[in-house]
């Protein structure tokens, strides 16, 4: 839950919100109103040719990572099930062709949902007709796991390794890890699962789904043109999150440059964490521990002692009862300042899975981060946060993944083509 894209990555034409994306979300309940506002996104160039919510899907690099984070998320892991290289090849070639029509609002096939006749399984599971694009992007990344298949295992780079146990986790293995996964993000949870549900459908037989995560209510912001949004503890959420107005920065902290392995040159590192909020236990908390605890005003959003959200962290200053940011409050500890100048890419959405069967919501924060490499800037934050976080009365880490995102496609190219050649 730490507060954690280049300009040139794809972004939509212009803004705009549909009424399906406004009104037709009611899936999520009441979980809407406590999240904010529909997500926005970044405004540029109109078209006359490209609808105001298509994202471009070719591009220096992959779509969903700097995009300015729309509103829901179905996030996918799969393990594979093929010991065919070219069979494995094939399917990433059929996906990419599908990603490039779902991100244009387009059925998988031409008149896929009914043009197959009655006697035949259509090949667009139809959900989405007559609903517009919805900012809808899809991006792949691929687990250590994939690199003990097809003779890849000297193309693994170093930095992509399962990550440790943390102190206090409490991983559920059948939420964890995958040999691949693919992020859906759009304005519309239908949209989004309506991609991943069809990219499934094709896979099987090579895939199989080991764990998915539906999220509602973006918990960070990608890009200055967003407002902070609050997470289900009712704080604003990554306030200091690298933004995609910055490209010097997310050079240095979510491209890949120099690496051991040429073929992830401009990609990124996901890492994914389902932490699980215990809800009943913070909402019987007083404001004021809940405030010393994150180390920010939950009104304003302020840094404790200061008035905007948006003011340095003064880590040094004490009030009558010593420092204004405790020494275990989890901004300080998440913090560039406290890391030696470490910094990610948040990109993480709440989520609420019904009860565990005792009485508690089974509700938190699907953290999603990117990095250019995670064992040098994730797993340091990560260990000051599980050994120090005040905050970890009220959490539990209870699923881990990390996946190698290669950079965006040419012309020509498909998912993992620089990896496969």
């Amino acid at each position: 839950m730490s507060s954690q894209d280049s300009s040139s990555e794809q972004s939509p034409a212009a803004s705009g919100i549909s009424r399906r994306r406004l009104f037709g979300a009611a899936g999520a309940g009441v979980a809407l109103v406590g999240a904010g506002a529909v997500g926005g996104y970044a405004a540029g160039s109109s078209s006359s040719e490209t609808p105001s919510d298509v994202v471009a899907f070719r591009g220096d690099h992959q779509a969903g990572i700097v995009t300015p984070a729309q509103d829901r998320m179905h996030f996918v892991a799969f393990d594979i099930t093929t010991d065919s290289r070219d069979t494995f090849v094939a399917l990433l070639k059929k996906w990419t062709e599908m990603a490039e029509r779902l991100v244009k609002g387009e059925e998988t096939f031409d008149d896929g949902a009914t043009g197959a006749g009655e006697y035949k399984p259509p090949t667009d599971t139809g959900e989405a007709l007559g609903l517009s694009a919805s900012s809808l992007t899809l991006t792949i990344g691929f687990g250590p796991g994939l690199f003990t298949r097809f003779d890849l295992a000297d193309l693994r780079p170093s930095s992509l390794a399962d990550l440790q146990h943390f102190p206090a986790d409490n991983l559920d293995e059948r939420r964890s890890g995958g040999d691949l996964c693919i992020q859906a993000c759009a304005d519309d949870p239908q949209v989004a699962v309506h991609a991943i549900r069809n990219l499934a459908r094709v896979g099987f037989g090579t895939v199989s789904v080991k764990w998915s995560q539906l999220g509602f209510g973006r918990t960070s912001s990608t890009s200055t043109s967003q407002a902070t949004p609050r997470n289900l503890f009712g704080f604003k959420d990554g306030t200091a999150n690298l933004k995609a107005e910055e490209p010097g920065l997310l050079d240095d902290f979510v491209w890949v440059g120099d690496s051991d392995q040429e073929w992830m040159r401009g990609g990124s590192y996901l890492v994914a964490r389902r932490i699980r909020m215990l809800i009943e236990s913070w909402d019987r908390t007083v404001l004021n521990e809940q405030e010393r605890v994150i180390g920010r005003s939950k009104g304003s959003g302020a840094p404790l002692g200061l008035k905007d959200e948006f003011d340095p962290l003064d880590l040094d200053s004490k009030g009558p009862k010593g420092l204004l940011i405790d020494a275990d409050a989890h901004v300080r500890l998440a913090s560039k300042e406290e890391l030696g100048g470490i910094q990610i890419l948040r990109r993480g959405y709440n989520f609420t899975d019904g009860s565990d069967g005792f009485g508690h919501l089974d509700a938190g924060l699907f953290f999603i981060a990117y990095c250019r490499d995670p064992l040098t800037q994730f797993v340091p934050m990560q260990l000051a946060l599980a050994r120090k976080d005040a905050l970890n009365e009220y959490i539990q880490h209870v699923g881990s993944a990390v996946f190698a995102c290669p950079p965006g496609l040419g012309e020509s190219d498909y998912w993992g083509s620089t990896l496969f050649g």
